[in-house]
């Protein structure tokens, strides 16, 4: 049976809302481009959230004591780990059947993420009761308005064997509409929670699978937690022992923005600003946010995507300067027109990996 849990309040209410509580670098709105929204169920945990939690030591290294997270690692390598919150599509606009291939489920397709793929039966799991009120999570890790939709595996589902949307009831057993933000963006604590029932009638291993699909833009992310239904209550096993640190930002991810004026003229100027790989695992994404002085505004931006709202600015990587090992280093440019000065070395251009 179907059922669907649809928030109250309109669509544009939720919104202002939802602006209201996130910081000012996040108070933006489209003018450049999609800006990148990152998330992903914690309760029940996904496969790339309890993987963090299991490999991620006190020092800040991933060395996963589960044997399904360390051969998603083994094949994937690490990184992914770190970025737990990426699994995306930015063309997928809400797709899924004939969309995301059959076997690439749990990555959506993104192939940076195809360890997680792997058909085992060994994945961290979350004991649930079938048809039971349960309190979902999904962390916002950065926030952006829209719909998520869960599905369950059809009875007699088999972890051992490639996930195909043959296995996944045809209809979501849950769907949420533009859920608020609780907590604080980009931590643990930041996220859309709902409540709503399970799925009744089921018994045994299967997967939920999420979709969380923006309405500001046609990114998409997809994830599969691994369930038991077995009269648990959420509880979770085979996340290693418990001693590993899962305080965000990951410790070994770091980034820093440093600026610089190319040129001025009367009414407007030209700026750089560098982003560099500080951290100590390769980042697949990053974000910059400063703000302009009264007056000012941004008239083009190059190497990046802009997104704004008032004085208050963010730039994210564009499609082919995300990536950076390791000390590697990438740059954006923008033209600023309006009165007053150009940003002085004190500025903050502050840099977070994503």
């Amino acid at each position: 049976m179907t059922r669907r849990l649809r928030l109250r309040g309109s669509h544009g209410l939720v919104l202002l809302a939802l602006l209201a509580a996130l910081p000012a670098f996040c108070l933006v709105l489209i003018t450049g481009g999609p800006a990148a929204a990152h998330g992903a169920p914690m309760a029940p945990g996904s496969r790339t959230f309890l993987c963090y939690k299991d490999g991620l030591t006190s020092t800040g290294e991933i060395k996963p004591k589960n044997a399904a997270c360390a051969a998603a690692a083994a094949q994937s390598g690490t990184t992914p780990f770190y970025n737990w919150f990426s699994v995306l599509r930015s063309d997928g606009a809400g797709r899924t059947r004939g969309f995301v291939p059959d076997g690439q489920l749990c990555s959506g397709g993104n192939t940076t993420f195809s360890g997680f793929d792997l058909a085992r039966n060994d994945w961290p799991l979350t004991h649930l009761t079938s048809g039971a009120s349960f309190d979902f999570s999904y962390n916002a890790w950065a926030a952006h308005p829209g719909w998520f939709y869960q599905y369950v595996t059809k009875d007699g589902f088999d972890p051992t064997k490639a996930l195909t949307w043959a296995d996944v009831e045809d209809t979501p057993f849950l769907s949420v509409d533009h859920p608020p933000v609780t907590g604080t963006v980009g931590t643990l604590e930041g996220a859309y929670k709902w409540t709503g029932n399970l799925p009744s009638g089921k018994s045994g291993r299967h997967i939920i699978y999420t979709v969380w699909q923006r309405s500001d833009s046609a990114e998409t992310f997809y994830s599969c937690s691994d369930v038991v239904f077995d009269g648990g209550s959420g509880e979770v096993t085979g996340v290693g022992d418990g001693t590993g640190s899962t305080d965000p930002p990951p410790s070994g991810s770091a980034c820093t923005a440093t600026y610089r004026t190319v040129s001025t003229w009367p009414g407007g100027y030209q700026s750089e600003v560098a982003v560099a790989n500080t951290g100590t695992v390769p980042m697949l994404g990053w974000m910059v946010h400063w703000s302009l002085a009264s007056g000012q505004s941004i008239a083009s931006l190059w190497n990046g995507r802009l997104t704004a709202v008032g004085t208050a600015m963010m730039a994210e990587n564009a499609d082919w300067n995300g990536s950076l090992a390791v000390g590697a280093s990438t740059a954006f440019g923008f033209v600023v027109n309006g009165t007053g000065s150009p940003p002085d070395a004190t500025t903050a251009f502050t840099c977070m990996p994503t």
